[in-house]
């Protein structure tokens, strides 16, 4: 099940119906997921090899009505979003400067079923709401998301601590995997920009990322799987060790 799948059942269990009710034009919360992710996505940085980051507070403008119907259902939705913008973040690699939070407003500008989402990264406490109709409360705060690549092959993982890793048998090969279907320097991967690529050397039974035929290099994401002869390697965004970084 997808996340904004997740997402749906979690709120609707919660407070079923709230949105549902009334006129079509209505914000729906999927609608303001999607485009919390996409505004992180804008405004993501990279701000030195491997690091890229992120806004982590977050405020979403509704009009009169959507905004009076946000109030019924402020707290649930709020926690909801943060979490949307933690596994953003995961999934991409990003880096959150301080604990995610989202909180909404109204505007009285803005019609039914229109709405905002602006972002900012920062490390503290945001600063007071300002005098007129209060704000939703904001979901309670999410930690700092600090990821780290690595390589999983039958049941052992490698960390990714350089920008190229080489994976085939040789044994000058980074990481050496005894199959005799895989080539002595088969695959690489190679972090570029914050993302990361699994890169075809040649190989004489090619390379696959889930399922695909590398033709040149594939963008490997969080789950990602190549294939090299008969064995499966998993490529994972996992939350690097207290102190650490991403």
């Amino acid at each position: 099940m997808g996340l904004l799948d997740r997402l749906e059942l979690g709120i609707e269990k919660a407070v079923h119906g709230v949105f549902s009710r009334g006129s079509n034009a209505q914000v729906q919360p999927v609608e303001i997921a999607s485009r919390l992710r996409r505004v992180m996505d804008n405004q993501a940085i990279s701000i030195s090899q491997g690091r890229t980051l992120a806004p982590n507070v977050f405020e979403a403008r509704l009009g009169d009505t959507d905004f009076d119907r946000v109030q019924q259902w402020g707290q649930p939705l709020a926690e909801e979003l943060c979490d949307v913008a933690v596994q953003h973040a995961r999934s991409q690699g990003y880096t959150l400067q301080g604990p995610v939070r989202f909180s909404f407003k109204h505007d009285g500008e803005l019609k039914p079923g229109a709405f905002e989402v602006a972002a900012r990264s920062e490390k503290g406490e945001s600063a007071a709401a300002a005098p007129g109709r209060p704000r939703v409360p904001a979901a309670p705060t999410r930690q700092p998301v600090h990821l780290h690549p690595v390589l999983e092959i039958d049941g052992q993982r490698y960390s990714l601590n350089a920008d190229s890793i080489v994976l085939g048998r040789s044994s000058e090969s980074d990481i050496v995997v005894d199959d005799t279907g895989v080539s002595r320097r088969h695959v690489e991967v190679r972090r570029s920009q914050g993302r990361f690529y699994a890169v075809d050397l040649g190989s004489t039974n090619g390379s696959y990322v889930n399922g695909e035929r590398v033709d040149g290099s594939a963008e490997l994401l969080d789950g990602s799987v190549i294939s090299m002869g008969r064995t499966r390697i998993t490529f994972r965004m996992l939350p690097a060790p207290l102190g650490g970084s991403a």
